[in-house]
């Protein structure tokens, strides 16, 4: 008989990731249909505005409350419905239409079978997460997945580890490519998660940006006293040229630089229109913040003009704003 001091950590954390090699083995052959059967359907109830459930009991129910929340944060709608609170009115958050996901290694959890019958009634589909196949939840599901481990991670083989991080790690997978069915870009993902330090890397460019009476904007007529006033009233060390809200090109301190080295007396005459970069490097207000910084560097830059497809003036980006997102 095992005991306690018969398995070291380091063991057990390889049983664990054994049964995940056996499980990505499962994902390549015999349950590959199955898994792309169970995120196209994930993806249409998505598409069709509907939800999914995830159920689960006991460790089976906290590791189907973490699908669910990485559900919801790749894009995809769902909620964790506990099946012991189900038969006293929570199942009436279960509309038709929506997708039931169950985990049950066991397959047999009494809580769940209870509302066999209520969840095919009402769901569109159930797909059930297992260790037995064969069991009485599997035989009533729309589709299985096989998280089956060889051994607990438990020196008595009993304790929940290995199966749940199987479950875990499967719930991960059904995720991400339910996320990359929908065509789910960095930018959505950015818009769901606000708060924090991950939501200040993921900040767009629009929610950064000087705009509106911020920008530095001279006409093309402009002369270059007033055009030397404007840069230096918004600080910015540049200045749009724009018309009709059009943006035409830019002017910077290093173009004043060059215009003073190269026409001296003369480079106070000069329009904007004359002086002007027609080319400046632009981005889209829906860019990330993180793709401008990684232009400017590129191109050794302190200051990006945000536009829209058709030329539209929306705003600049400065270096500085980025200080605060702990991306430089």
């Amino acid at each position: 008989m095992e005991t306690a001091n018969s398995i070291t950590p380091s063991d057990l954390v390889r049983i664990e990731a054994a049964a995940l090699e056996s499980l990505a083995a499962r994902l390549d052959g015999s349950m590959h249909d199955a898994f792309h059967d169970a995120a196209q359907r994930l993806a249409a109830c998505a598409n069709n505005r509907q939800r999914v459930v995830v159920t689960g009991m006991g460790k089976s129910g906290l590791i189907a409350q973490k699908i669910a929340a990485t559900l919801n944060s790749t894009g995809t709608p769902a909620q964790f419905l506990h099946p012991a609170e189900a038969i006293h009115g929570d199942l009436g958050m279960l509309t038709r239409g929506d997708l039931v996901l169950a985990l049950s290694y066991s397959g047999q959890t009494e809580e769940i079978l209870r509302l066999l019958e209520l969840l095919k009634r009402l769901g569109d589909a159930l797909i059930t997460m297992t260790g037995e196949p064969q069991s009485t939840l599997a035989q009533a599901s729309d589709v299985v997945l096989d998280c089956s481990v060889s051994r607990e991670a438990c020196t008595l083989n009993l304790a929940p580890t290995a199966s749940t991080t199987v479950m875990l790690a499967l719930g991960d997978a059904l995720a991400i490519e339910v996320a990359r069915q929908r065509g789910f870009r960095s930018e959505d993902f950015a818009q769901l998660h606000p708060g924090g330090k991950l939501g200040k890397r993921l900040r767009l460019v629009s929610q950064l940006m000087h705009a509106g009476d911020t920008i530095p904007v001279v006409a093309p007529s402009t002369p270059m006293p007033e055009v030397i006033h404007e840069m230096s009233r918004k600080r910015l060390g540049i200045t749009t040229v724009a018309e009709d809200g059009r943006l035409l090109g830019i002017i910077s301190d290093g173009d004043l630089r060059r215009l003073l080295e190269r026409e001296q007396a003369q480079a106070l005459s000069r329009t904007a229109a004359e002086v002007m970069n027609t080319t400046p490097q632009t981005i889209a207000p829906d860019a990330l913040a993180s793709s401008a910084l990684a232009v400017m560097e590129e191109r050794k830059i302190t200051s990006l003009v945000v536009v829209t497809k058709d030329s539209h003036l929306q705003g600049v980006l400065h270096l500085h704003d980025l200080w605060g997102l702990e991306l430089v």
